[in-house]
């Protein structure tokens, strides 16, 4: 029998409508002064009305920090740790995409625990306790609300994680009502997004163990068959729901089989230009693919019979072929950039992107390929 570990959130909601309760949610974690982490477009929404009127009712006082951008800086998230202090809350939660929810786990560590952000970037260095946390996510894209992952953006541009356990949220709640209103180019980015991760937590070269490789094979089936249909029609609530299952999934998949080169290469167009993770993930994705054929031909095979049937009496080397076809077709389907230039990247930047990539050797060493310097300045030069 194989020898691995496995970790995940203890308790997960999934229910439609499940936000407007909220307040009891919250009490049972013992939480009397929340602070909601969110953005300030999705209060304009309307969205969390009833998620506040739950918490008015259930007499939970409520410090709303809504400055959260995407690809959080580290300001944004030393400002908002600052505040949760000042304020004397003693839960926190993480309402939004995965920029809310990767800045509440920093807030919910830091604001019960200081440290310095500098001092826990990389793997296990930080320390506890922390307040209690809840993650409600408004995107089927980054899975962060089942992540003991937190990325941000630095002072120079670099994407950084903190990883621990620590990060893992107390409850992840799923109400698929949430992301009704999702426009299609933000619905096909986090989507393809959860389908990376599902990928690449598949083929990863470390750390894959069965628990993993159960939840990126579903992740990936309700994906593939559910994205199309979630950009097509977003007020679709079945539909929906399976995207935050398939994003659920493959966030506890990839949280123990982590992902590899496709976010390496991601990280620096993000950093650099701003571009939403989804989106950059997905200019490189089928590159990485490509790259990766040669020697992830097995698990490629896996992924392809798991989502095209008809490949059960394929070759492993046909099946891998289709299932590579099939993720290329899938993304240029989708409403949005489809080359790093249509994104707006510039050519003369390809290798100083390509040196800040080969900077992420916690992901690198887990691509099924080893990825040289001139290999990611070739893989940016193929999406460009």
């Amino acid at each position: 029998m194989s020898q691995f570990s496995f970790e995940t959130v203890p308790r997960i909601i999934c229910e439609q409508g499940s936000a407007n309760r909220l307040g009891e949610i919250a009490q049972g974690l013992g939480i009397s002064h929340l602070f909601l982490v969110t953005d300030a477009g999705l209060i304009k929404t309307g969205m969390m009305d009833g998620a506040l009127a739950s918490l008015a009712q259930a007499r939970i006082r409520v410090t709303v920090f809504s400055d959260v951008q995407a690809d959080p800086p580290e300001h944004v998230v030393v400002a908002a740790v600052n505040a949760a202090r000042e304020a004397g809350v003693d839960g926190v939660v993480g309402f939004g995409g995965g920029s809310s929810l990767d800045s509440a786990k920093l807030v919910a560590l830091l604001a019960r625990t200081p440290q310095a952000l500098p001092d826990i970037y990389g793997i296990g260095l930080a320390r506890g306790p922390r307040l209690p946390l809840i993650q409600v996510p408004t995107t089927a894209g980054t899975g962060s609300e089942v992540t003991p992952i937190s990325i941000l953006t630095t002072p120079s541009h670099e994407k950084k994680g903190v990883v621990s356990p620590l990060l893992y949220p107390d409850l992840a709640l799923l109400d698929s009502r949430l992301t009704l209103g999702l426009p299609p180019a933000i619905t096909a980015m986090t989507g393809v997004d959860a389908m990376v991760h599902a990928v690449e937590a598949f083929s990863t070269r470390l750390k894959k163990n069965p628990l993993s490789d159960a939840l990126a094979l579903k992740a990936l089936q309700l994906l593939y068959a559910n994205l199309p249909g979630a950009v097509s029609d977003g007020k679709n609530a079945t539909v929906r729901e399976n995207m935050l299952l398939g994003s659920l999934f493959a966030g506890m998949a990839f949280a123990n089989a982590p992902v590899a080169a496709v976010h390496a290469l991601a990280y620096p167009l993000g950093g650099h230009y701003g571009l939403p993770h989804g989106l950059s993930n997905s200019l490189v994705f089928v590159a990485v693919l490509k790259f990766n054929l040669p020697v992830a031909q097995a698990p490629y095979a896996q992924l392809g019979r798991a989502i095209q049937p008809q490949l059960i009496a394929a070759t492993d080397s046909e099946a891998a072929a289709a299932f590579v076809a099939a993720m290329s077709q899938c993304v240029s389907a989708m409403p949005y950039a489809q080359s790093l230039r249509a994104a707006g990247v510039k050519h003369e930047d390809l290798p100083m992107l390509a040196q800040d990539a080969m900077k992420i050797g916690r992901l690198l060493v887990n691509n099924p390929r080893d990825v040289t310097l001139e290999d990611a300045a070739a893989l940016y030069q193929a999406a460009f």
